[in-house]
């Protein structure tokens, strides 16, 4: 991959090489040079597999080289000049490519037949089809996730973001990038746009070296299907939200920030606070973010106030919910401020005439899905407790573990004290270091995705650990 140095780019091969190199004209078919003994055809194959399909392959194993074809010449093109610059590494050894003077390749299948289910399994997966040659063969399995976990090992160079980005953006669109320590190891998780780039990433990448004989990779699939970054700062990036802040505190005290935070949430319905009918409820808190997630009532719409962001109405189905919301929200700390929570003189909240409302400080919730309270004798009618430094969490999907739960809420910001399992797995409790990390949890995690229709269910505990 990188050269000596993270300074520096090695070139492929020495200048006799390069001259070779210069002398082949373009073609489909690569020559490949010096692969270590043992070499497997996956990991042949997968040299070429983010620049393209590739159609064939012929192994020299005697010889310790191989040809490669591509499905287009333009692909073979970019997949040199790419190598010409990032030195290709197979199990961490330097192996050379150079056009072939043949134009395609054509191979006895009787001979090359294990390459050839090999070549299949792969084009299975980049077709998005299962693939049909013999399990045994090639574990490409369909990809359980978009996320990959990352632990680099040899680590004498910093990596940062950027050089995760770069490396790994070969293979498609990364969408998020979360970086941290454990058991002082430096490990990531990055999120392709598609679980099929994410396979082609491990294939490619697992056991490479980002520089010369240090920062290995060691890449495997994470059981989450989806990161939640908050920040955008030296340790983790969503590149689809170039809006988020860098978590200096500088936007907690800014309007459009918190509109912006406001606005982009309540769009997808993840608000749970209400009360009309005997009243409404005024709510003052340094971030409106936190009325996407309070889970006292089922909130019917919001208002916040035009002069006054830091402020709004929020109208609740019915005027016991109201009350409820008070008593629990009310003096809570969040964001490091003070909530106050009082009875409006309003009874309801008005929707503006179209067209008026150009800030969109107005939101009606009331055909949202993820009302708690809509059946009468819900069981989420017995679990209403005041907010607390235990959370309980349902609807886990199977596979996730602890570790898996613990990053996800040391992500958003807090600490992770204890954490417990229920006996089916499905459910546990997790404890914060604190009543505001909590709330700060619930707010970031509730309705979270983990993928196969299971969306995290995220609640206040009566109970400790």
């Amino acid at each position: 991959m990188y050269g000596s140095s993270p300074n520096s780019m090695t070139a492929n091969g020495s200048d006799s090489k390069k001259q070779r190199l210069d002398e082949s004209p373009p073609s489909r078919v690569l020559h490949i040079r010096k692969l270590p003994n043992e070499v497997s055809e996956t990991e042949v194959i997968a040299l070429g597999l983010p620049f393209g399909k590739v159609t064939n392959i012929l192994m020299l194993k005697g010889k310790n080289q191989a040809f490669l074809e591509l499905g287009t010449e333009e692909a073979a093109i970019t997949m040199v000049n790419y190598y010409t610059a990032v030195t290709p590494q197979v199990r961490n050894t330097p192996v050379f490519i150079q056009y072939s003077n043949h134009k395609e390749l054509k191979t006895d299948s009787a001979l090359n037949q294990r390459a050839q289910a090999v070549l299949q399994a792969v084009s299975a997966v980049q077709d998005g089809s299962s693939p049909s040659s013999d399990p045994g063969v090639l574990d490409l399995a369909p990809p359980p996730s978009p996320v990959l976990r990352i632990i680099i090992d040899n680590m004498f160079y910093p990596v940062t973001l950027d050089v995760l980005q770069q490396i790994f953006s070969k293979f498609g669109t990364v969408m998020k990038i979360i970086t941290f320590t454990k058991n002082n190891q430096f490990q990531a998780l990055l999120q392709f746009s598609d679980p099929v780039n994410a396979q082609q990433a491990k294939l490619s990448l697992d056991g490479q070296n980002i520089y010369n004989s240090c920062c290995t990779l060691r890449i495997d699939f994470s059981k989450l299907v989806n990161l939640n970054v908050k920040y955008n700062n030296d340790k983790s990036r969503d590149y689809t939200r170039p809006d988020l802040p860098t978590g200096d505190g500088e936007s907690a005290s800014k309007d459009h920030s918190l509109l912006g935070k406001y606005t982009s949430v309540s769009a997808a319905g993840r608000v749970a606070l209400s009360g009309s009918g005997v009243s409404g409820v005024l709510l003052a808190v340094s971030n409106l973010y936190f009325y996407t997630h309070l889970i006292y009532g089922d909130v019917q719409r919001v208002k916040i106030l035009y002069n006054k962001k830091d402020s709004a109405l929020i109208q609740l189905s019915d005027g016991n919910q109201a009350q409820l919301a008070m008593s629990h929200l009310n003096g809570q700390k969040v964001f490091g401020k003070v909530m106050r929570v009082t009875l409006s003189k309003h009874q309801t909240v008005a929707l503006p005439r179209e067209g008026l409302d150009d800030q969109l400080l107005t939101k009606d919730f009331s055909g949202s899905p993820l009302h708690r309270f809509k059946k009468p004798g819900s069981k989420n009618f017995q679990n209403i407790f005041p907010p607390s430094a235990t959370l309980h969490l349902s609807n886990i999907r199977d596979g996730v573990g602890e570790d898996d739960l613990r990053l996800l809420f040391s992500n958003s910001g807090g600490t992770v004290k204890a954490f417990k399992f229920f006996q089916d797995r499905k459910m546990s409790l997790i404890q914060m270091s604190s009543v505001e990390e909590a709330i700060q949890a619930l707010m970031d995690l509730h309705n979270y995705d983990m993928g196969g229709n299971h969306h995290l269910k995220v609640s206040f505990s009566k109970s400790t650990i």
